[in-house]
């Protein structure tokens, strides 16, 4: 998926699973997402890139089924739910083989349900990787300099006379230019955000 080529329903185009190019979004997604969850719960970098291919690999074979109703929550909290289900597993099968209080902590943290300071870390970690991901699809799509004004002035959070100094453009042309490429990165994260929740916008 491109900034100017956006297809239909992210959901609905996963439900075709010979859809590579659909499945390549969706992994580049949410892949990180799970990768990310599963580290900061004390698995090791392999096991929270096993626990990532085997969320994503229950997510392939439920998604037939899978119907988003805004009453029961977003697509996200379904993802969430999933990825603590396969999470718990990983932990009781490492139980034999690893020991200490942080490991029941996990298991007690994991038998009950989200709170809200989990799915609120789990949103902030959702929008970060997904403003990245955004971000690397548009990229190609502006001059380097527009680039380089967006990123340092807003990525890095550099004073815009800095910014202005060190790639000699006008305040004015930084503040377009940023503009752009925030709006250009913002359309694409609502269409998937909308195709994540099974609507066009």
């Amino acid at each position: 998926m491109t900034a100017q080529k956006t297809s239909a329903s992210l959901l609905l185009r996963i439900r075709d699973h010979q859809d590579e190019s659909a499945w390549g979004d969706f992994l580049r997604v949410y892949m990180p997402l799970v990768y990310s969850y599963g580290l900061k719960y004390g698995l090791q970098d392999s096991d929270a890139a096993d626990l990532a291919q085997e969320t994503i690999r229950r997510v392939f074979r439920a998604i037939d089924s899978f119907e988003y109703d805004p009453n029961k929550g977003s697509f996200r909290g379904w993802l969430l739910t999933v990825a603590r289900n396969e999470l718990r597993r990983m932990k009781n099968r490492l139980d034999g083989t690893t020991s200490g209080s942080g490991d029941t902590d996990v298991a007690r943290i994991l038998a009950e349900e989200p709170s809200r300071n989990e799915q609120d870390k789990w949103e902030r970690e959702y929008q970060l990787h997904m403003f990245h991901w955004a971000a690397n699809q548009v990229e190609r799509d502006f001059r380097q300099g527009t680039w380089q004004a967006f990123w340092l002035s807003v990525v890095e959070n550099q004073p815009i006379e800095k910014v202005s100094k060190t790639l000699q453009m006008s305040p004015g042309a930084i503040y377009i230019a940023r503009s752009r490429v925030l709006a250009r990165i913002r359309n694409l994260i609502a269409t998937v955000e909308g195709e994540a929740h099974g609507t066009d916008r």
